[in-house]
């Protein structure tokens, strides 16, 4: 009997032991990662770049009070479904209590590029760090400095409504774990100086592949089929294939005049929530828009299982 006593109690230490080891690992595996300060070398914003940013980045698209028509009042608000719950837009405006004017720039650049808040907490990935994480570094700061000229609006945003286990913040460090790696982009010497900015404003700031991939089962995108389309996250309706499989006779201009209008090549135009993308895309350049073409045009043809190829295609 004492040694069956004895071997129980060594199992009960052993469980514990191995359940306070796994929560150590746990909590080290899932620190969230920072910004200091000082690892921002000297800087002078630019506030046309940072305006530019704000564009491409479709920061009003989410962010911009809902129904009102200036696109520079931030206060949030905007609801966005998905298959984990309801995620609800922060106020990103300059008001110090509601919004980020109390930031500093530090603390916006962890936000952006490591997607974490300045309280240490982890941002869902409702926030397209993963894409943003690709950007510049002057481009963020940029991105800051225009945001702080922009009019400071008061009022805080309720919490997102998640199920549990969804509601464990803290979890999310493992996610990053797997799909944010943080590396920057990285121009493609073999290919010209108009493509790599396109590439650059597609797929970092301009976070195309956010809404135009498929998503696996933990909402990463699948990346051998990214661009290729999919279900939208709010799963009313769908994300059209924007790879040459979908796309194969649209021209660069084609492109060129899409981004600048909405219109496509049978001189139809754009409905829904990409109008609002285009409205955005409509305020860069159009040396930008032509980059962007150029860099569209060139994605080869991808085909999402199911898929069914288009006529003539």
């Amino acid at each position: 009997m004492h040694g069956d006593v004895e071997m129980l109690r060594k199992i009960v230490l052993a469980a514990i032991a191995a359940a306070v080891l796994g929560l150590g690992l746990f909590w080290v595996l899932t620190i969230p990662a920072r910004v200091t300060a000082g690892e921002l070398p000297p800087h002078t914003a630019n506030l046309d770049n940072g305006k530019v940013m704000f564009a491409i980045g479709g920061c009003a698209s989410c962010h911009a009070t809902p129904n009102q028509e200036d696109r520079t009042k931030l206060g949030g608000g905007l609801g966005l479904r998905s298959p984990f719950g309801i995620f609800h837009v922060p106020n990103i405006s300059s008001d110090a209590k509601d919004g980020i004017g109390a930031w500093s720039e530090a603390d916006f650049v962890t936000a952006v590029m490591k997607g974490t808040a300045p309280d240490g907490s982890h941002y869902y990935p409702a926030f397209p760090y993963t894409s943003y994480q690709r950007m510049k570094l002057d481009d963020v700061r940029d991105l800051f400095a225009f945001l702080k000229t922009l009019p400071a609006v008061a009022g805080r945003i309720r919490d997102h409504e998640l199920p549990f286990p969804f509601t464990i913040r803290r979890g999310l460090g493992l996610w990053k774990l797997l799909y944010l790696d943080g590396q920057p982009f990285k121009p493609d010497p073999s290919q010209s100086e108009a493509w790599n900015r396109g590439a650059y404003l597609v797929n970092a700031p301009g976070h195309c592949a956010e809404c135009h991939s498929p998503r696996n089962a933990f909402g990463a995108i699948i990346a051998e089929q990214r661009f290729a389309g999919g279900p939208a996250p709010d799963g009313q309706g769908g994300v059209p294939n924007i790879t040459q499989a979908k796309l194969k006779g649209w021209s660069p201009a084609d492109f060129v005049e899409f981004l600048a209008s909405g219109m496509t090549p049978d001189a139809d135009f754009i409905g829904g929530s990409m109008t609002d993308v285009i409205r955005n895309t409509a305020q860069l350049s159009k040396p930008d828009r032509e980059a962007m073409a150029h860099y569209l045009k060139s994605l080869p043809p991808v085909e999402r299982p199911g898929q069914k190829k288009p006529a003539g295609g």
